[in-house]
């Protein structure tokens, strides 16, 4: 088979999901759906899967490279606070623990690895990404919609007391936004109403969360488009990958209907 070198890149994060056991049912499904028809995927998930079974077992060490000790020792340095000078004995003998590394078996790096996650602040993903990623994760799996259709008296009273705002829907199709319908999601540790729109045959979707600090008007991650918006104590967030210009159009609609 011919490997197409952009046909499985959407499939990335769910692949090391996949592995790392992060995904819920329904991508978990999705994926091993692809994986069936799929045998670049399935080889790669079997590399990082051989790759675990290496590490896991007992006995197993390997050289450290000088370089790799340094950037070590000076990542700890950086994450670990400067200590009061009663206090500088327990860090020194961790740093000379490190220094002295010559290898690696398999329960010290696990030991190591956790020190430094532990040491080093997580850095956490922006909102931003956050919404790129629900995006995301919304076409590769049949969860786009939770109610299905193009009526919003549907689709509005279907969000009560699901999220801790009732969304305006409105119906943008004689501008060339067909209504889909809606779904909840979770973004920033909480319940989010979604209103989904199309154009064109792409997907947008509409993030609603009550009134917080203003935003950048339009943004871009990762290849998708995002523009931001205020009303009646509400923000809103259109993600696609159509043009910008499409979503500062449904934008401009959508205020304009809710004026009506």
């Amino acid at each position: 088979m011919t490997r197409d070198p952009d046909g499985c890149a959407h499939w990335a994060v769910a692949l090391h999901g996949f592995i790392d056991d992060e995904l819920d049912a329904a991508n978990t499904l999705a994926f091993e759906s692809h994986l069936a028809t799929c045998p670049d995927c399935r080889a790669e998930v079997e590399r990082f899967m051989s790759l675990r079974r290496t590490i896991g077992q007992d006995g197993v060490a390997w050289p450290v490279p000088e370089h790799v000790r340094a950037q070590v020792v000076d990542a700890v340095s950086r994450a670990v606070p400067q200590p009061k000078r009663d206090a500088r004995r327990p860090t020194a003998q961790v740093l000379g623990f490190v220094r002295s590394w010559s290898f690696i078996p398999s329960a010290g790096a696990l030991a190591a690895s956790l020190f430094l996650v532990l040491a080093v602040p997580r850095q956490h993903p922006s909102l931003q990404d956050e919404i790129v990623s629900s995006h995301v994760r919304s076409l590769l799996v049949d969860h786009l919609t939770d109610v299905q259709t193009s009526d919003r008296h549907t689709v509005k009273p279907w969000f009560n007391g699901k999220a801790n705002v009732s969304p305006p829907v409105v119906d943008l199709a004689a501008q060339g936004f067909p209504l889909v319908g809606g779904r909840l999601d979770y973004i920033a540790g909480q319940p989010v109403p979604v209103i989904v729109y199309r154009r064109n045959g792409h997907v947008i979707n509409v993030f609603v969360w009550p009134a917080r600090e203003p935003a950048a008007q339009s943004y871009s991650e990762r290849g998708y488009n995002m523009v931001w918006w205020t009303s009646n104590d509400l923000t809103f967030c259109a993600v696609s990958d159509v043009a910008d210009e499409d979503l500062l159009q449904l934008r401009q609609d959508f205020l304009r209907s809710r004026t009506q």
